[in-house]
């Protein structure tokens, strides 16, 4: 199929060069010059395993980028809008830019003849398709949805840091929309042999992202109220009271050969300094504006973004339950992304830590191994360290953020220091005895 892409972020140029490797027609479209001529040189934006690879394989053949949109959705049959949804002050998104899409995506369609199904792949509240996008399509079009062009959705479910791997190997699709756009997905993701289709109608499919991220967050919000609770009772480890609830049937299953299988879900059961990236806050937050909004209030993920916003708090609390007063004292912050094998920093829990330091006094050096410093200018005094062994030799206290693997060297390069600093885990990646100063989340 010919397809359009409108936004090259995360979500929109993965769906580009995954839907390019099935053999599909992809343009991408994107305002932003530098982007688009980047692209084009197949420089993508972003870092993403596996993407820069595909990206260059397909580019000139199945796959370019350009910023005219018009052009490229009357040279389409199914146009993807992939653009942002940022959070407003109330937690409610901001869908400007997707209506602003849905009404150039419409002026396009004014002068083309046949069926043209347009998807709505970034995340919107239930409601957002049939009350955004489908009237300014039909008002600059100048036509009729359902009849001479279709309106869907389908969702992305893709981890940054395995966006690509989770986009050629879906566990699901979701689809949603009336028969004809319903037709137009199931042809383009035909490739996709044995993964479960989700057919329903828009504000479904919607709801289906939500609910699947607010779950996740749920869970990650869930272990960090049992791991406090655990702390302030004293004697309990939270990482041992996780691992006997992952040996649940629930989250283990034995197989006939004698082996186990543990769900991947698992990995959300543990306790942690906080959630971030681009999804799982703004997600909630929205969530529970779109109640709000229609009078059904919901308690629980109001909760749940509460706790959330307060752990990271809770390695700075560590640190002067074990250091005293922090002025003076040189911390070093281990990891700026969100979450390892990704180089997103929206809503890391580093930034609110690395903020309490700088408020309390203390020294602040910070490490990570894929983002680079411009992440911390107008930080104030923050240190920029490029080496993990130069970012620890002089800390009074090193505190992990992020689990990247590069800081299993941890204990080898503290063995060499004198005095050894502290080591604050706020991901619990390290066993407690491998360095000589420990402690972390839940213990």
């Amino acid at each position: 199929m010919r397809v359009a892409v409108v936004g090259t972020g995360y979500v929109g140029l993965v769906t580009a060069v995954g839907l390019a490797e099935l053999g599909h027609t992809v343009t991408c479209i994107d305002i932003d010059e530098r982007k688009v001529a980047a692209l084009n040189r197949g420089e993508p934006p972003i870092f993403e395993r596996g993407l820069e690879p595909l990206l260059q394989r397909h580019l000139g053949s199945r796959l370019r980028a350009t910023t005219d949109l018009a052009a490229a959705v009357a040279g389409s049959e199914l146009t993807f809008i992939c653009v942002g949804t940022p959070s407003r002050t109330d937690g409610s998104i901001d869908v400007s830019f997707v209506q602003a899409a849905a009404e150039q995506i419409g002026a396009a369609l004014a002068s083309t003849a046949g069926f043209h199904a347009v998807i709505v792949k970034s995340t919107v509240v239930p409601g957002t398709s049939d009350e955004v996008v489908r009237p300014a399509c039909e008002r600059t079009s100048g036509k009729r949805a359902g009849v001479d062009f279709g309106i869907g959705v389908n969702p992305e479910f893709l981890t940054e840091g395995q966006a690509v791997e989770d986009f050629m190997r879906p566990d699901r699709i979701v689809i949603g929309g009336d028969d004809r756009t319903l037709a137009a997905l199931r042809e383009l993701y035909a490739g996709f042999e044995g993964v479960p289709i989700v057919p329903t109608n828009a504000p479904t499919a919607e709801m289906i992202k939500y609910a699947s991220n607010a779950m996740l967050a749920t869970a990650i919000s869930f272990s960090n109220e049992i791991a406090n609770l655990g702390s302030a009772i004293g004697g309990i480890d939270a990482a041992e009271v996780m691992r006997g609830v992952h040996l649940s049937r629930y989250l283990t299953t034995p197989l006939s050969d004698g082996t186990t299988v543990t769900a991947p879900l698992s990995s959300f059961y543990e306790a942690g300094c906080g959630y971030g990236g681009s999804c799982l806050p703004k997600d909630v937050a929205a969530l529970a504006a779109r109640g709000r909004q229609v009078g059904t209030p919901l308690t629980l993920l109001e909760a749940v973004a509460g706790v959330n916003d307060r752990q990271p708090a809770r390695l700075v609390d560590l640190l002067r339950r074990e250091l005293g007063p922090l002025p003076g004292r040189r911390i070093t912050v281990l990891g700026l992304a969100f979450k390892p094998d990704t180089d997103d920093v929206r809503s890391s829990p580093s930034f609110p830590v690395l903020a309490l330091l700088r408020e309390s006094g203390a020294e602040v050096t910070v490490h990570d191994p894929v983002v680079g410093p411009e992440a911390v200018d107008g930080l104030g005094e923050v240190t920029y360290a490029a080496d993990l062994a130069d970012a620890v030799k002089r800390a009074d206290a090193v505190v992990i953020v992020t689990r990247w693997d590069d800081y299993r060297r941890l204990p080898e390069l503290i063995g060499q220091l004198d005095p050894p600093p502290l080591v604050v885990d706020g991901r619990r990646m390290l066993e407690r005895t491998s360095v000589p100063s420990y402690t972390g989340i839940g213990l």
